[in-house]
């Protein structure tokens, strides 16, 4: 096997899925009734429903999001299980979140009230055995909601100075923890269970923080984010401190994720020029080519396997969702550290109105 990290790379676009009729501004990924979906959000005010086994939409658009404040456009969408359904909540220029059953495309419940502040970025993971979900506001505000319930938990978390643009979700140390990023610049993590940030923020970026997501190495829970300046930061959340030099995007960052393929973790980041590219978050290694296709700003990334292979799925302005194949990513490059495990579900930024 060769060492190149360019070598043997069959990365390639499987699917192109269109029917939003404006940018797709959100993603997330869930199982269905055994089959692998994709949840987007547009700037169309509509959530969708994809099979990504088939790439055909799931049923007509989820309509409901108000338009009393930016015309109503779906910023974020995150996916969970509650009492034992997959469920997808959703928000963004409204003062609404939104909660869908996936296996019917119906609501679950009346709409939580997030008050003044649009919501711009969620992700769920589970506190003390509840399902719960962690958005970002323009208030600054991070707030948790116990999905169950269908209610908010205890006062918003206050520390960021402007948007919160970037959320993802991570376990440390057995508890679960947020990542947030902010327009402030900085990256803040908090500990679910107090409710409380952990230690200081995490300094580096110069610019507009608007992507987030985890993963575990070697037994190491890390933070991917990205910002503005194109620039993608990783982050060792047991300490604070930076796990890795900088990844240059070249372009601005409007999403990230990570996947495991065969035995190796990688970070994706959406980007500004439209490409989708692809590291090894430890070594630093650039893998393979840019993946091409879409002609806008990326805003929305998200993993998932499908028919046993994994998956990137990425949505964009141009309006439209792409799935791409990431099988050949597994003997590109030697492997260099150890045993991995992928990303907590869902991470969304808030993009620049166009």
């Amino acid at each position: 096997m060769s060492d190149s990290p360019r070598a043997d790379v069959t990365s390639r676009l499987r699917s192109t899925l269109t029917g939003h009729e404006h940018g797709v501004w959100s993603l997330a990924t869930a199982v269905v009734d055994g089959r692998p979906v994709a949840v987007t959000g547009s700037h169309d005010e509509a959530v969708r429903i994809w099979d990504l086994s088939d790439g055909r939409p799931v049923g007509g658009p989820l309509v409901g999001h108000n338009g009393l404040i930016c015309n109503g456009e779906v910023w974020a969408v995150a996916t969970a299980v509650v009492d034992g359904r997959p469920v997808a909540i959703s928000g963004g220029g409204s003062n609404l979140i939104q909660m869908w059953d996936l296996a019917t495309g119906r609501h679950v419940s009346e709409p939580l009230d997030q008050g003044i502040g649009c919501m711009c970025a969620a992700a769920t993971t589970v506190v003390d055995r509840r399902p719960v979900a962690v958005t970002g506001h323009a208030d600054g505000m991070v707030r948790l909601w116990d999905l169950a319930g269908r209610e908010q938990i205890g006062e918003p978390l206050a520390g960021h100075t402007d948007w919160v643009e970037a959320v993802a979700t991570a376990v440390v140390h057995g508890r679960p923890v947020a990542v947030t990023g902010s327009n402030d610049k900085t990256v803040r993590v908090w500990d679910l269970t107090d409710r409380i940030q952990i230690g200081e923020p995490l300094a580096g970026h110069t610019n507009e923080v608007r992507a987030a997501a985890t993963a575990v190495v070697d037994g190491r829970a890390i933070a991917v984010t990205g910002d503005f300046d194109g620039t993608v930061r990783v982050w060792d959340l047991a300490t604070g401190q930076p796990a890795a030099e900088p990844l240059e995007a070249h372009s601005e960052v409007g999403a990230v994720t990570t996947a495991v393929v065969g035995s190796r973790l990688i970070a994706l980041a959406g980007c500004g020029d439209g490409t989708v590219r692809i590291w090894d978050p430890v070594t630093g290694q650039p893998i393979g080519e840019p993946l091409e296709g879409h002609n806008g700003m990326i805003w929305g990334a998200a993993t998932a396997m499908v028919d046993g292979q994994p998956v990137a799925v990425t949505g964009s302005n141009d309006k439209t969702v792409r799935v791409w194949d990431l099988t050949g990513l597994a003997t590109s490059v030697r492997v260099e550290h150890g045993p991995v495990t992928g990303p907590a579900i869902g991470q969304r930024t808030t993009p620049t109105a166009p």
